[in-house]
């Protein structure tokens, strides 16, 4: 392995409710749904209508930008709703599972580079492969300098990478070989120094593997790509979310979409935090059902509590997600607001206690503990933020919508998720995520 790549700025936000290494087999969903809204930028194209049967595999839709990339159905079925929002824009396309799936006919081709990408786009998992800049879903047109993939996840409560692997070396191996074929540059596979335990991850073949340590954000793609081969103008970075990286191993080993993955259901209001066999686009309600405590209302989160969407317990979950978080609503009011002195809330600042007890495990809720004001100069940012960017001006420069700042100052290189730590410890409660992601659709607007 090459040296450890030290990441010094960051937090680690340590909650109550981790997953315990337990696996067991969720309910089958009765129904499942693909979001279109899961990948951004793509304006879909429906392929089906209500009361159509599809096959697991099958397409449901494709991408009216780049007609080759299609969006397919987890599990064979009936089409029975097409969920529209304002403006007739697709939210959901819901399929009513059969007992048992039947699949799809296999595109298989990967003879050459184009067979391969050809067949990727066919089976509906080119969806999972991910560009920088500009955080969308890749173009198959594109030679990528490089393809990273992080082997974990630092943010709270995520799931082991590790774990959900687990049984799953070949499949992985072969979908490393398989990305190795789509890039004339490498394919960098990520570890934690102390994280990352098994040697399938650690050893595998085919892909440069490198060290990072250090607390969150250090298992995001962002600031991996910054640290070992950082995005210029004109340069496309694909990455790729280790367990969809098993499913193209699998989808070339095997012949069929199968759309099983392992989730982890954790959160301080989940009874028996554990990890559950699923199905992608499950319905959140077959995984929670009867593991919830009373008591406070619960949000349910189809993600990690940075970057996770909120969704109801009739929601579904995400095609990239690989955890469920259940944690308490803040709607009690509290005596003296959130300035009251409190040993049992997590501040950046010495605001609270916190540090004093840097190995606690908090039960937070979904409270801001302060209101929406001017965004002030407070420094807060630098000490989470540990890519090579000013991320306070780029900020700025976004929200003045001054593209030559936003190219200067680095937009190529960041994602929305890049700055969750930053909206955690923000002072001013701005949105940052939403205010990048913006200024990244703004800057492809623009930039190209």
């Amino acid at each position: 392995m090459s040296n450890v790549i030290k990441i010094n700025k960051g937090l680690d936000i340590k909650l109550e409710g981790v997953a315990d290494k337990v696996l067991s087999n969720s309910a089958r969903p009765q129904t499942v749904a693909v979001k279109p809204t899961d990948f951004h930028g793509i304006i879909p194209k429906l392929v089906v209508r209500e009361g159509d049967e599809v096959k697991a595999g099958a397409p449901l839709f494709y991408s009216k930008d780049d007609p080759r990339i299609k969006f397919v159905s987890p599990v064979s079925g009936e089409v029975v709703e097409v969920v529209r929002g304002a403006k007739r824009k697709i939210l959901e396309v819901k399929i009513l599972a059969d007992q048992q799936n039947t699949y799809a006919e296999a595109f298989t081709k990967q003879g050459t580079r184009e067979e391969l990408v050809e067949s990727l786009c066919e089976s509906g998992l080119w969806a999972f492969i991910n560009q920088r800049p500009y955080d969308v879903v890749a173009s198959p047109n594109d030679d990528p300098k490089a393809i990273v993939v992080s082997g974990f996840d630092s943010a709270p409560l995520s799931a082991d990478i590790d774990f959900v692997l687990h049984g799953r070396d070949a499949d992985f191996q072969a979908g490393l070989d398989v990305l190795a074929k789509l890039t004339s540059g490498k394919v960098h596979l990520n570890v934690h120094a102390t994280r990352t335990t098994s040697d399938f991850i650690k050893n595998a073949k085919n892909v440069q593997v490198n060290v990072f340590d250090g607390p969150h954000p250090s298992g995001l793609v962002g600031v991996q790509i910054n640290k070992i081969n950082p995005i210029n103008k004109g340069e496309r970075v694909w990455t790729i979310e280790p367990q969809r990286v098993a499913m193209i191993g699998k989808y070339f080993k095997e012949g069929k979409y199968d759309a099983s993955v392992v989730v982890a259901l954790a959160g301080s209001m989940v009874e028996k935090p554990r990890y559950y066999k699923t199905i992608i686009g499950a319905n959140i309600k077959s995984i929670v059902d009867g593991n919830i405590k009373t008591g406070d209302e619960p949000r349910f989160i189809s993600g990690n509590v940075l970057t996770g969407e909120q969704v109801d317990v009739d929601g579904y979950l995400g095609s990239l997600t690989n955890t469920i978080t259940v944690i308490p609503e803040g709607r009690e009011p509290q005596p003296l607001g959130w300035i009251a002195p409190n040993f049992d809330k997590l501040s950046k600042s010495r605001t609270f206690f916190s540090w004093l007890m840097p190995g606690k495990r908090y039960n937070l809720n979904t409270s801001m503990n302060g209101e929406h004001r001017a965004l002030v100069v407070t420094g807060q940012y630098e000490e989470v933020f540990p890519i090579d960017v000013l991320p306070q001006y780029l900020i700025k420069s976004i929200v003045t919508n001054d593209i030559e700042k936003m190219e200067n100052l680095g937009i190529y290189e960041v994602a929305p998720e890049d700055f969750a730590l930053c909206e955690f410890v923000c002072t001013s409660k701005q949105d940052l995520q939403q205010i990048v992601r913006e200024g990244l659709d703004m800057a492809k607007s623009e930039l190209g």
